[in-house]
């Protein structure tokens, strides 16, 4: 009785070893043993990751993304990875990050205290926060302007959350509507189904700038918060978070990661050339020497 005991004790015990071990997903042995690295991008979030082609995701964070999959390549030696890319959205992103669906998320994703109870992030790569895009004909000028209107936001983002405080706290009573991605919003706007659209304000900028018809849309409002983007990988997976932090300190220190970001916001990009001209922010320049993966609240 006494042996059945200790090695049901012991079979219990390597069967929660088992269990715990799949809490903590392994992504580098997953992406070893599979010779596969899946990894996802946006559709329409410029200048982070948008289509040029049907098949073909272009931006800042897909750019971070390759370096950090030539990085894996090296660790897990195998030069001829196959890299399998997935479109993702704001709502879907973290659950298909949690059940193994892809491995990596660099884009526009914001680092926060409360998704950081189910994913972790690498160093942010970027500073932003809530403003408005507006028809410039629209006399939208600011948050009380809102009252009682009908506003684009996307569903489970933070600008939602915030916005939707702000119109509690304010008493404006401000109608929210969803755009099913950051193209259909902008949709809303310029069909006057909403009067503004709710998001990060270089997203807003970067969707205005290849918009049909950019002179007739501003940004407005003040930033209602600061929040970092940072790099989505699955939560306790240590060893490939340290892998994707020591690609972007790599970037940071050798003058790569400057390059990729004047490539994407002080240059011309395509598919219409458009100049972005917004210089790295001083968060973002403290940030390439402090290198924090810091969530905003």
């Amino acid at each position: 009785m006494k042996v059945l005991t200790l090695m049901s004790a012991a079979l219990l015990g390597a069967g929660l070893m088992t269990v715990g071990a799949g809490v903590g997903a392994q992504t580098l042995k997953k992406i070893s043993d599979s010779n596969k690295v899946t990894v996802s991008y946006r559709e329409s979030a410029v200048p982070f990751s948008y289509m040029l082609s049907p098949h073909k995701a272009v931006g800042f964070a897909v750019d971070i993304t390759e370096a950090i999959v030539d990085d894996i390549k090296t660790e897990v030696k195998k030069p001829y990875l196959e890299v399998v890319k997935i479109p993702v959205n704001a709502q879907n992103r973290i659950p298909k990050l949690m059940d193994g669906s892809y491995d990596l998320e660099c884009g526009s994703t914001t680092n926060n205290s409360a998704r950081g109870k189910d994913v972790a992030f690498a160093i942010s790569h970027f500073y932003t926060g809530t403003r408005l895009l507006v028809q410039k004909s629209s006399n939208i000028k600011n948050y009380t302007d809102l009252a009682n209107k009908p506003v684009a936001s996307i569903a489970g983002s933070t600008n939602e959350k915030v916005l939707k405080k702000l119109s509690e706290e304010k008493g404006l009573n401000v109608q929210v509507i969803f755009g099913k991605d950051y193209a259909d919003a902008l949709r809303l706007v310029e069909d006057g189904q909403a009067v503004a659209f709710a998001m990060d304000d270089i997203l807003l900028f970067g969707l205005m700038a290849n918009s049909k018809n950019p002179g007739a849309l501003m940004v407005v409002g003040d930033t209602l918060q600061v929040e970092p983007y940072g790099c989505m990988v699955r939560k306790d997976d240590i060893a490939f978070k340290k892998l994707v932090d020591r690609t972007i300190t790599r970037l940071m220190k050798t003058g790569e990661f400057s390059a990729m970001y004047a490539k994407w916001f002080e240059s011309p990009i395509p598919p219409n050339g458009v100049n972005l001209g917004m210089p790295m922010s001083d968060g973002l320049r403290v940030n390439m020497k402090v290198r924090s993966d810091k969530p905003s609240q």
